[in-house]
């Protein structure tokens, strides 16, 4: 079959894959592409993103990005998403979940399939490795929560409003999320200090004082429009609680950042608890993806459950960059959607 390219078209980012022949990952690469302010945006990621790879005679894609606020609605999304990547140079099949990989025309006609699919082809390629497992994908904005059961997906929702009531999605991410959505009030000087209701401050400050994030996973200026270094997340965070930089010094930074990475914890593992209440397998280990994955192994010992990584699931090629591994776990629907493609 040669090169696969798989493509997964976010509202933030776009992400791309490139598999060879023997299904090995070739280079994995993400983009920022606000969406929102127009289709432009997905092609100039696309010209970037392909720069200097090889070309391929096979596209395979899924989508998140038809629910940005430029769309009236889901269907006409996916329209215009398979308008744009339908121009790709040679063959492009869009993932539609069960129904497997679809033509343009006929992707258009089933939107409501192809739409926010991407979570399902991770789970899909999961599936096929292991027979029982929770995939937790913590991306920059959301965290996808998707039990395998008996080699299949058993996820109960498949709209994005059964998978929130489900808790198989949870709009928390590692970078781009408000630090208001997080926690409503954290603790500061023995006080508990009401969140201010503005974005002055995302989780990837948070992530980022604590010295735990990769900054090629933070791909969108920060809230203010300044500098991504601790001392400017810590102001950020500051502001959150109504607390200047000065005020304090790093151990007082790093433990309001703590705070902030502990609520966001807490309202993943409430929802791993909500969904493995409804899965009847006991020996069912978690396998972790996506920016967050270093949060997914603590994820899994709290849940007192084996922890694997996505990546060791398909294998870099040789002669592949070394940071290859991270970056096919980092942007698992992307390989994903390739490797089911092929």
């Amino acid at each position: 079959m040669g090169v696969v390219i798989g493509w997964d078209i976010g509202g933030a980012h776009l992400k791309a894959a490139w598999l060879d022949a023997e299904g090995r990952v070739l280079a994995v690469r993400q983009q920022p592409c606000r969406l929102w302010e127009g289709l432009d945006r997905l092609d100039e990621a696309m010209r970037a993103v392909g720069s200097g790879l090889p070309s391929a005679r096979r596209h395979c894609v899924t989508m998140t990005g038809e629910l940005v606020d430029l769309f009236p609605d889901r269907t006409a999304g996916v329209a215009a998403l398979v308008e744009v990547a339908a121009r790709l140079p040679g063959e492009v099949a869009f993932w539609a979940g069960e129904a497997g990989f679809l033509p343009a025309g006929r992707a258009v006609d089933a939107a409501h399939a192809v739409a926010s699919a991407n979570w399902l082809a991770t789970a899909t390629l999961v599936a096929w490795r292991h027979p029982a497992a929770l995939v937790i994908d913590i991306g920059s904005t959301t965290t996808d929560l998707i039990p395998v059961i008996e080699g299949r997906v058993a996820a109960r929702g498949r709209t994005d409003r059964a998978r929130l009531a489900a808790g198989e999605l949870v709009y928390t991410g590692l970078t781009r999320t408000p630090v208001m959505a997080v926690a409503d009030a954290l603790p500061w000087a023995g006080d508990r200090v009401p969140v201010m209701a503005e974005h002055f401050a995302a989780t990837a400050d948070a992530h980022r004082v604590l010295g735990q994030l990769d900054e090629h996973a933070d791909q969108h200026p920060a809230a203010d429009g300044q500098a991504k270094t601790m001392e400017a997340s810590a102001r950020r965070l500051g502001r959150m609680i109504g607390v200047d930089w000065h005020e304090a010094g790093p151990e007082a930074w790093r433990a309001l950042a703590a705070a902030v990475v502990e609520a966001q914890l807490q309202t993943i593992t409430r929802a791993a608890l909500q969904v493995l209440s409804a899965m009847p397998v006991a020996e069912m280990p978690v396998v972790g993806a996506g920016v967050g994955r270093a949060l997914v192994a603590e994820l899994a010992r709290r849940l007192g459950r084996e922890h694997l990584d996505f990546a060791s699931l398909v294998p870099p090629a040789p002669g592949a960059p070394p940071e290859t591994a991270a970056w096919t776990a980092y942007c698992a629907p992307a390989v994903a959607v390739a490797a089911l493609g092929r």
